[in-house]
């Protein structure tokens, strides 16, 4: 049976409805989160201005308590960046992205590095954060030098006050299994749960978007996908493109309204799709967060 060919603004509103920017959501924080694939968030304000277009009602302080509460969580996940994810999706997407972002880091950032010097500064560091919170500039007087690497070796994810709307810098560390709980998943199902998210919340979708996506390389992923059973569809390119088996597909002359998004949301949205032009079709518009109004 022949695969279907998705047109551009079928796929447009597909991405549009998963990141729910046809529709405000009526759903708690955590799941509007494992629905989009998470939320980058290198500058905090955009969280809270994301989730405002999407969550139907809400209020700017519901975020920074979530974070508190630690239903929500941040840290360096996907593509080595900042990504607000709910508790749940932690685990699985740090240890799914883990080993390629360190083999990335140390490729190019990295020659030279002694691995056993690694793992002996990160015993180090790991002993002295043990149920505590520390700034970077406190690791970084620890270690003398640079956090990056010993980050990525060590889980460590951001904690409030810092990385809010009133602390913006997120700049405060805490020990992941310290903050989130014990690892709980293994590689190869991280690496599967990072495929399901990224349709779920981007899909129908090339391999190559998912391994952009996460920061993983496109063969692992079709590796990753060929144990999952999905849905096969072709763009008007000819394109093979993924999906999850009952996901949705809306109508492609669904109204899309006027969203309010900062500016590393229609990036990766605009990414998605093949450039600007293409997200979403002029209805979301990008702002400058340097200075945005209160949601």
């Amino acid at each position: 049976m022949a695969e279907r060919t998705l047109t551009e603004r079928e796929l447009n509103r597909a991405l549009l409805a998963r990141q729910l920017l046809l529709e405000r959501a009526r759903l708690p924080l955590p799941r509007v989160l494992e629905r989009m694939g998470g939320l980058q968030a290198q500058y905090a304000p955009s969280m809270y201005l994301g989730l405002w277009s999407r969550l139907e009602g809400f209020e700017r302080d519901a975020l920074t308590r979530a974070l508190v509460r630690r239903s929500v969580v941040q840290g360096t996940l996907m593509r080595a960046t900042i990504h607000l994810v709910s508790k749940a999706d932690y685990w699985p997407f740090a240890v799914g992205v883990r080993k390629p972002l360190r083999d990335w880091w140390l490729r190019v950032h990295g020659k030279g590095t002694d691995p056993r010097k690694l793992a002996a500064e990160s015993r180090k560091v790991r002993k002295t954060m043990q149920g505590k919170t520390f700034s970077r500039a406190y690791l970084e007087d620890l270690l003398g030098k640079r956090l990056e690497l010993n980050g990525l070796a060590l889980d460590l994810v951001r904690v409030p006050p810092s990385g809010t709307w009133e602390r913006r810098r997120a700049d405060l560390y805490a020990l992941a299994e310290d903050w989130v709980g014990p690892e709980n998943v293994t590689p190869e199902e991280g690496m599967q749960h990072l495929v399901r998210r990224h349709l779920q919340g981007f899909g129908p979708a090339p391999a190559r978007d998912i391994a952009g996506w996460a920061g993983l390389d496109v063969s692992s992923v079709k590796r990753t996908a060929e144990q999952l059973r999905l849905r096969r569809f072709r763009d008007e390119q000819g394109r093979e493109l993924l999906d999850l088996p009952r996901a949705r597909l809306p109508d492609p002359d669904t109204p899309a309204p006027v969203r309010f998004l900062p500016v590393c949301g229609t990036r990766r949205c605009s990414c998605m799709r093949g450039g600007p032009g293409s997200c979403p079709s002029a209805t979301a518009l990008a702002s400058s967060t340097s200075g945005p109004p209160t949601p």
